[in-house]
């Protein structure tokens, strides 16, 4: 998790990195999706206040923004749910009794679910930064490319002891 209470989507790899950054800016700090959107309901207004003070949202626009995580904050949760669900389903179904059918036709639902929630993510993202004006979006390019330099930092901390405790390991067998 990065700095505070923020997770960066890892969508880099599905598209350009400039439609990521558009993507990314509305929410990627403010909204965690991937790691938990049926706590989003009980967070939403804690991160809509954050959101609010890192690029001063008006108090017009915070409520639109709630509104918007209101209306869609359901769909993300059910379809979150029933990943889930076939995610237990399919994994009782390893063993040397499987039935290839099933697990093939399960796959193929977890698949189509997970396209939806990556529809529903991409659409409240794309609904949510649509409130922002140009300035904000630019202030909030801003903050995130810190996040990423700070994140960076952490990163290459964590490579450096990691690497350090492995030499001083080798010396000691």
């Amino acid at each position: 998790m990065l700095a505070g209470s923020y997770i960066i989507n890892t969508i880099t790899g599905v598209f350009p990195m400039k439609t990521f950054r558009l993507l990314a800016a509305g929410l990627a700090m403010a909204f965690a999706f991937t790691a938990g959107a049926q706590q989003m309901g009980q967070q939403g207004g804690d991160q809509v206040d954050q959101l609010a003070r890192m690029i001063d949202l008006t108090d017009e626009q915070q409520e639109e923004i709630r509104g918007i995580l209101d209306e869609m904050q359901g769909d993300i949760q059910e379809t979150q749910k029933q990943i889930q669900q076939l995610q237990q389903k399919l994994d009782g179904r390893v063993g040397p009794d499987y039935d290839e059918e099933a697990i093939r036709a399960d796959a193929e639902k977890l698949g189509n679910l997970t396209g939806e929630m990556t529809a529903e993510s991409i659409l409240l993202q794309s609904r949510v930064e649509s409130v922002f004006t140009e300035e904000q979006r630019k202030e909030l390019e801003k903050q995130m490319q810190k996040q990423r330099q700070q994140m960076q930092r952490m990163q290459q901390q964590m490579r450096q002891q990691r690497s350090q405790g492995q030499g001083q390991g080798q010396g000691q067998q």
